[in-house]
């Protein structure tokens, strides 16, 4: 597998293109926009393979986000290309993933959001179309500051609508228009 900085290049490319065509496009977070047209997103790819590598740069990029200022950084997508491709050990990870958070006492301060090529959520068939809303061309931990989180949730007063919502324009695009989004 891969880790030059070309692929890296490309694992970049690819999760821009998710996120500008199908979380901004479709406006599946309406939130996100407005960091990614800032350039406060922070792409931030790891070469880890195991639970251990991803535990260890998921800390590293905790760090980095609390660190900086968030002007400048406000929210990393840690992509894990050559990690946990099964949604079973990826769902695993992110039950150490929020211990990390709690062993570092940033509960309340980051929180981590979820998404992976095979995403699906619990009662629901893998093929479903609403499982798309989590889906991403990689597994990603998407670290956001809750300050950021409650500041965009206050200019949006319908946040709670925004799942339904979501899911109901999957519904209506379809697989075949999912595809057609993705396509690069």
């Amino acid at each position: 597998m891969p880790s030059s900085a070309e692929s890296h290049e490309t694992v970049i490319a690819a999760t821009r293109h998710w996120l500008t065509q199908a979380v901004i496009g479709l406006n599946l977070c309406p939130f996100a926009k407005a960091v990614h047209v800032k350039n406060q997103i922070r792409y931030a790819v790891s070469d880890a393979t195991d639970l251990e590598g991803v535990l260890t740069d998921l800390e590293s990029e905790i760090q980095t986000l609390v660190a900086a200022d968030p002007e400048t950084i406000d929210t990393t997508l840690l992509i894990l290309p050559q990690a946990l491709p099964d949604f079973l050990d990826y769902n695993d990870c992110l039950f150490f993933a929020e211990r990390l958070l709690k062993q570092l006492r940033l509960e309340g301060v980051i929180q981590i959001a979820s998404f992976h090529p095979h995403y699906q959520f619990e009662d629901s068939e893998p093929d479903d179309i609403e499982n798309y809303t989590n889906r991403a061309p990689y597994p990603i931990l998407h670290l956001l500051r809750e300050d950021s989180i409650e500041r965009a949730v206050q200019a949006f007063p319908d946040a709670e609508a925004i799942y339904q919502r979501n899911q109901e324009t999957l519904r209506r695009i379809g697989l075949q228009g999912w595809n057609d989004l993705m396509k690069m």
